[in-house]
Parts: C-alpha cells; structure tokens; sequence
C-alpha cells in the first residue's frame, strides 16, 4: 500500500456535484493499493499516519502528531499510485489492485485510524470520479509505502541480528579466553 499524505488547512471532497467529505486542519491521505497488500500492511499504514510527527510543536519544529493535534482526515481511494509509466506514453495500471480488494483494505485503512484516536476521518466514494479541494499547508507532502517500511524493517532487524551475533561472539571468545587463563594458572602453580 501507498499513500501520499498532504497537511492542509482544510480539504473537501465532491461526487456530481456534492461535498461527500470534509475536513479542517489535519491530513489529505491519497491511499493506493497493490497486488499482495494484507489488512496488516492497512494497519501499519494508518497506525504510521496517525503518529507521523509532522505538524508543528510550540517552537515551530514538526514535532507533533495527527493525534496530538487533533487533525482531521480526508482519506481518497487513489488507484493510479501504482501507475506504471516506464514504457510508452500512456500508464499501465496492472499494478493496482482489483476494486474489491482496494475498497476493503482501504475500508479497514479508516477503521484503524479511527481505532487509534483520530478525531475525524472523512472519506470519498471509492470508484468514483472526485474533485479533490486540498489546502496544502506549508506544503508538507509525505510518502509512506509499506514496501518501504518492511525492507527499512527487515535491514534493521538484520543489523540487530548481526548485532546480537558479534555480541554473543565476543561473549564466547570472553569465556574462552578465560577458560585458556584458568588452565594456564592451574598448570603454572601445579
């Protein structure tokens, strides 16, 4: 799963016509899914929107949550994140996800924002044609992808792995060596 999250002022939705989704300050979440994307990549997502600390604290620095400031969210179904464009002129769409999977995983992507404390989730209607009103603020635009996430994962798992293994070397090199000095004493006083 993708999503590009915009910070706004404020962001609006329309369908026909109609506002269908509103919000105040908080986030724009323009969310993507893939072939092989699960309810527990939806989950790490929204619970990674949620505590992304990139509003501003007191001293102006991006130090605070979408929860610690009570923002608001507008999520967007956005198929076309996954739009291939190296080859041609026209982008393939191949690596978005069918409409049934995109619209249950990105259902559940909302529920979790709910269920981690955000105070508003707004959202589209998933496979229509939208106008989206975003009041970008700063700008502040952030990419998050779960394919990312999990590599950037696995890489730190693997450093703590070979952390734990030069620990447990040098530990089993400590013990040798002082096995090899115990026998040395015994012998030099025998």
């Amino acid at each position: 799963m993708r999503v590009i999250l915009q910070r706004v002022t404020q962001g609006a939705v329309s369908v026909d016509g109609q506002v269908v989704g509103a919000i105040g300050p908080g986030l724009v979440a323009l969310v993507g899914v893939t072939h092989g994307d699960t309810p527990a990549q939806a989950e790490a997502l929204a619970r990674k929107t949620a505590h992304l600390r990139i509003f501003e604290d007191e001293a102006g620095k991006m130090n605070r949550s979408a929860l610690e400031v009570g923002a608001e969210m507008l999520v967007i179904s956005q198929f076309t994140l996954y739009a291939d464009c190296r080859r041609g002129r026209r982008p393939s769409f191949t690596k978005a996800a069918p409409p049934e999977m995109a619209r249950s995983l990105i259902e559940h992507f909302i529920r979790t924002l709910r269920a981690e404390g955000v105070a508003r989730v707004a959202s589209g209607v998933f496979g229509a044609h939208m106008l989206v009103e975003i009041h970008n603020d700063g700008p502040v635009t952030i990419i998050l992808d779960t394919a990312e996430m999990a590599a950037d994962k696995a890489a730190a798992d693997g450093a703590a792995a070979d952390g734990a293994a030069a620990d447990k070397a040098a530990a089993d090199k400590a013990a040798a060596d002082k096995a090899a000095a115990d026998k040395a004493d015994k012998s030099s006083s025998g």
